[in-house]
């Protein structure tokens, strides 16, 4: 598989080779050593998450408190969604700024995406799915979010479906009542790439 840093430092575009004949394809869709090289550090994966979207629902902006956070390694396995990583980490030279990958079922692209960001993700088509390998496990008290339609941040969301068909956003109640970004600093919530490289070098590193 293909690493490729994207323009939010900590996150990384994986694009696995794909073994397709009549019989249909196969891929090595996760490699922990590969991962292991290109960060640093092992990738243990501690919890599995899958999600099942409608056309239009956008999940996120997500984040959890430092430390632990979570690394994330974000896949689709049925139709296709806009995956978006935010940097939320406040004295990052990229801070506000966000990037973003199409992943779908044909590509079978995933992101991978260190602590201390944010991340989100619209589906394009009905029956999405979803799957994340985080490194650390759900813990509601130390898990927030930010507005995914923050005009500060700017996340330009599709409108239009591939088949062409409009696109509806769809939020939950949590994440329609999340904080701007500016909120979300302002009260403490977001970490400091200070803070965000002491806790990766706490981490154990590769021998």
């Amino acid at each position: 598989m293909r690493v490729e840093a994207l323009s939010v430092d900590g996150a990384w575009l994986v694009e696995p080779v794909l073994h397709a004949d009549d019989r249909g394809v196969f891929l090595e869709s996760f490699r922990g050593d590969v991962l292991a090289e290109v960060t640093g550090r092992p990738f243990h994966v501690v919890q599995a998450n899958t999600s099942v979207s409608a056309a239009g629902v956008v999940r996120g902006v997500h984040f959890a408190q430092v430390p632990p956070s979570q690394a994330k390694y974000v896949t689709c396995a049925r139709g296709a969604v806009l995956d978006v990583v935010v940097d939320i980490r406040t004295d990052s030279p990229t801070y506000g700024s966000w990037t973003s990958v199409l992943l779908d079922d044909t590509s079978r692209r995933a992101v991978l995406l260190s602590e201390g960001l944010g991340h989100a993700f619209m589906s394009l088509v009905d029956g999405s799915t979803v799957t994340y390998l985080v490194t650390a496990p759900y813990a509601p008290g130390r898990e927030h979010g930010i507005h995914p339609f923050d005009p500060a941040v700017g996340i330009e969301w599709p409108t239009v479906a591939p088949d062409g068909t409009p696109l509806v956003p769809s939020l939950s109640d949590k994440d329609a009542a999340a904080p701007t970004l500016a909120e979300a600093r302002a009260a403490g919530l977001l970490p400091t790439l200070a803070e965000v490289d002491q806790h990766l070098k706490s981490l154990a590193p590769l021998p």
